[in-house]
């Protein structure tokens, strides 16, 4: 690099897979290299560093990314041919799970990180700079990550927060406790930290984070003597913050769904009324093959207290056809599951195999014609719901939270309470504001609203 280039300073490309955990990681990347000079390029050809954050959990997704790495290592050697270099970090999970292999088959690579070793990252640049030889970082050791993340930059009105990692469920689907680690809980007066640092940034909406973040379990804090906390108890003390307008958190797990946390869907107007609680199948013998733990009854005895207590709350989930030994009725079961629910929006997917999973290696996998057609049928259902969930908006006033100019002058995006997209006409000096909207229509990926006067919204 030369000593104009480096009064120019640097600049990193993270491509981003997958969950919203990564979303945050790699936010979290960004600013640990921001001291070091590193500034977001636009596209790989223009970065010092590219950084690809993988994600471990669908299909082929290890492919995905040798065949990123395949077109990375062209551009890094027409740099090199040029007298110029570019660093390649993989993170993510596909890293944690399969890191050796990485640096066998993929020798362009300069660093491998792990989803609980990124806040080593400037350690690791430092390194390759002396060595330019593969480093491969992908130990467990979340507190220490915890403890070093840099201070977190806010882009815009809404934030996610991450409370929790790992997860000891052991779903034989997943692969996520194979990558991720055991469950860990981040600090109590850590999170309320962050959270007023990301409020005096202009932050007005938050979404925690974990893998199964229902399963947040810390001391209560400093000062305030009592057993541990659950996530009901964090939501009620972060509700405290002046400027904090909502809160959010995914993904849960229903086996996590304690009491505290229902009563406080009923109890706090800043917790908004939409939980993301996968069940995947609505068959129990599927369940139990999956160990989720919990049966269809249970799952439906859970999302009737909770709407007993939050009425109007949005119910989401996941689903997965075709899993190992599924058969028609059990396929027919999880429909049936769909139409007690109800949901106001879903993910669903075919099952795929995950190497080293208990799931890949059961007998009686399905074809992949069955699952297609499983999976068609599943998703009609779930559209269907969820453009009635949809239509039922028309005609209300919500209140919707302006984040981002659209497509259009003029225009711009927010989410409603529900997490529904919404676009309306309005200045651009309304963004970061909760503002009424009267939902007058939908499109396939959003709703169409029109600005109220508060007078309107109160009458």
């Amino acid at each position: 690099m030369t000593q104009e280039r480096q009064k120019q300073g640097k600049s990193v490309f993270i491509r981003t897979y997958g969950c919203q955990m990564n979303v945050y990681d790699s936010e979290r990347m960004a600013g640990l290299l921001k001291p070091l000079g590193y500034e977001a390029a636009a596209k790989p050809e223009d970065a010092d560093l590219v950084i690809l954050n993988t994600c471990h959990i669908r299909e082929k997704a290890a492919e995905k990314v040798y065949s990123e790495l395949g077109r990375l290592k062209k551009i890094k050697t027409a740099k090199q041919k040029n007298g110029g270099d570019m660093a390649i970090a993989v993170a993510g999970c596909v890293a944690q799970a399969e890191g050796a292999e990485i640096t066998a088959r993929a020798p362009q690579v300069d660093m491998v990180v792990g989803p609980q070793a990124y806040h080593r990252l400037p350690e690791m640049l430092a390194r390759t700079a002396r060595e330019r030889g593969d480093i491969l970082e992908t130990d467990f050791a979340v507190e220490e990550k915890f403890d070093r993340l840099a201070e977190h930059k806010a882009d815009g009105p809404t934030a996610f927060l991450t409370v929790q990692e790992g997860c000891d469920k052991f779903c034989t689907f997943c692969v996520v406790p194979y990558t991720r680690g055991p469950e860990v809980s981040r600090p109590t007066d850590a999170i309320a930290a962050e959270a007023r640092s990301l409020v005096v940034q202009g932050v007005k909406e938050i979404t925690l984070l974990g893998q199964n973040v229902n399963a947040w379990r810390a001391r209560p804090p400093v000062g305030v003597v009592g057993d541990a906390w659950g996530l009901g108890e964090l939501c009620r003390h972060l509700a405290k913050i002046d400027g904090l307008e909502r809160i959010r958190f995914t993904t849960s797990h229903p086996r996590d769904m304690d009491n505290g946390l229902i009563a406080a869907f009923a109890e706090e107007e800043k917790l908004m009324p939409y939980l993301h609680l996968p069940v995947q199948s609505g068959s129990d013998k599927i369940l139990k093959a999956m160990n989720r733990g919990h049966t269809a009854a249970a799952y439906i005895d859970q999302i009737a207290k909770i709407r007993a207590a939050r009425p109007d709350i949005a119910i989401s989930g996941d689903f997965i056809v075709g899993f190992p030994g599924e058969t028609a009725e059990d396929f027919e079961a999880t429909l049936a599951i769909v139409e007690e629910i109800n949901y106001a929006s879903a993910y669903s997917f075919k099952y795929s195999r995950r190497p080293g999973t208990p799931g890949a290696a059961m007998p009686k996998q399905v074809a992949e014609a069955e699952k297609d057609e499983r999976l068609a049928r599943l998703q009609a259902l779930l559209e269907a719901q969820r453009s009635d969930f949809n239509k039922a908006q028309m005609g209300r006033i919500l209140p919707v939270l302006l984040e981002k100019p659209g497509r259009h002058v003029g225009q711009l995006i927010g989410r409603s309470p529900y997490l529904q997209s919404v676009h309306v006409e309005a200045p651009l000096s309304m963004l970061g504001s909760i503002a009424p909207v009267r939902i007058v229509g939908q499109t396939p990926n959003a709703l169409a609203g029109e600005r109220v006067t508060k007078g309107e919204a109160a009458a």
